[in-house]
């Protein structure tokens, strides 16, 4: 049977099997998904070799990086990105690389987006990150600064976001796990008392579907959106990079 599947770990908290099983009962596809929950990154040859009927995967948190080692190809987006998120296997057993978190994240962004919203501050530096930020600048045109806990070049950290700052970046992309089920007492440490109906919060974290750091920033009138559209979104153009 043709089979698809997720390559990350832990991936308690994913949607992918569910999202694909319904997709493939729904159109009558004769397939399956599995979840291929691996420790380490040095497993994902194993996962090829003894599942011959694998014609794609998804890949998520850590490996989107790491993966890239293992293809014989990569998009020249993904390439630019330095993110995969999409693998599709062709007859062959040739692995090539694509990143669909970008499409997902701008076609989901982009109706919020007001013409004030010029310059966007990205939390969190990890595979998804980059395909924001990739999405951001690329795609939308706006500048982008990326903020990490601990202080890097050509990066600020939480303690450098002011309420000055802050009227300069109006646009805040959380990409950390801060705020996911079952922590979802937690939120990245920001002066939300300075933000205002001008703000646009956008969290990729969708369990609970109102995190703390969305909460907070509706509380001052910002607009916010969760990461379950964007979810949406690159699982379908996962599934055009695997039948294309």
């Amino acid at each position: 049977m043709t089979t698809y599947g997720l390559v990350g770990y832990p991936l308690g908290h994913s949607f992918s099997r569910h999202f694909f099983t319904k997709k493939f009962a729904s159109e009558g596809h004769d397939a399956l998904y599995l979840n291929f929950e691996i420790p380490s990154i040095e497993m994902f040859p194993d996962i090829i070799k003894e599942n011959p009927c694998l014609q794609g995967l998804n890949v998520t948190i850590p490996y989107k990086q790491q993966v890239m080692l293992y293809l014989d190809e990569i998009s020249p987006e993904a390439q630019a990105i330095g993110a995969v998120n999409v693998v599709k296997i062709d007859a062959c057993r040739k692995l090539t690389g694509y990143n669909s978190d970008v499409i997902g994240f701008v076609n989901s962004i982009k109706p919020l987006l007001k013409p004030h919203h010029k310059k966007a501050l990205i939390l969190g530096t990890g595979g998804a990150s980059k395909a924001i930020h990739y999405g951001l600048t690329k795609k939308l045109e706006i500048e982008t600064m990326f903020v990490s806990r601990q202080s890097r070049e050509g990066m600020i950290t939480y303690e450098d976001i002011t309420s000055s700052l802050l009227k300069e970046y109006e646009v805040i992309v959380n990409c950390t796990p801060s705020g996911m089920f079952p922590h979802i007492d937690e939120c990245p440490a920001l002066p939300y008392e300075a933000m205002n109906e001008a703000h646009l919060l956008y969290d990729l974290v969708y369990n609970p579907e109102e995190t703390l750091f969305l909460k907070k920033g509706a509380i001052q009138g910002a607009t916010v959106k969760n990461g379950l559209e964007m979810l949406h979104l690159q699982a379908l153009a996962s599934w055009d990079f695997w039948n294309n």
